[in-house]
């Protein structure tokens, strides 16, 4: 059902104005998940400090969420800084569905068509490698993040997840740093 959702939408938007900037050619990797994902554990705040440019997220620097855990999977509330420097806030919902193991989830925000979130791996303590793609016969829309616990932008999460990223077929060379400095404000 979602890839049919998607692939609607691919055509309305190469019939509308061409293919958008975020769909390429291609297919979404096929990555391993998080084996004996723990979703308590993966709850609390979390930085992105690496991504491949989403369209559908409005800030470009401190980016950052908190994961608040309950049953049913995680409200999140992400928050940062547009290009316009205005503080923004999106809430959401990332849970597991019962087709997926549980680091294969969905998340759904109000700004977004749902989509995959797939924790390819995690320590929970220091990163978290995500993934998120969609594909429909020769194209993808392809999102990934690097998440660390704290704003910093070099370490162990963008090492490590470059390693990641690279041992599952998704080209690192796509992603972008996010800024972290000292005029951020984190209250998500």
């Amino acid at each position: 059902m979602l890839k049919a959702l998607v692939a609607a939408a691919l055509v309305a938007f190469a019939a509308a104005d061409g293919i958008p900037d975020f769909v390429a050619p291609g297919n979404c990797a096929k990555v391993a998940n998080q084996d004996n994902f723990d979703l308590r554990r993966y709850a609390g705040r979390w930085y992105q400090v690496q991504i491949i440019d989403n369209p559908y997220q409005p800030y470009t620097r401190c980016i950052h969420s908190n994961y608040d855990y309950s049953d049913y999977g995680f409200k999140v509330i992400t928050a940062g800084f547009s290009p316009n420097n205005e503080y923004l806030k999106l809430q959401g919902k990332i849970y597991p569905t019962k087709d997926f193991p549980a680091a294969h989830m969905l998340i759904d925000f109000p700004s977004a068509i749902a989509a995959p979130y797939e924790v390819i791996e995690t320590d929970y303590e220091n990163y978290s490698c995500v993934y998120s793609c969609i594909d429909t016969d020769k194209y993808k829309s392809e999102f990934g993040f690097v998440f660390s616990r704290t704003p910093q932008n070099s370490g162990l999460a963008s090492d490590r997840c470059a390693s990641v990223f690279r041992r599952n077929g998704v080209d690192f060379s796509s992603f972008n740093v996010v800024p972290h400095t000292a005029e951020c404000v984190y209250r998500a």
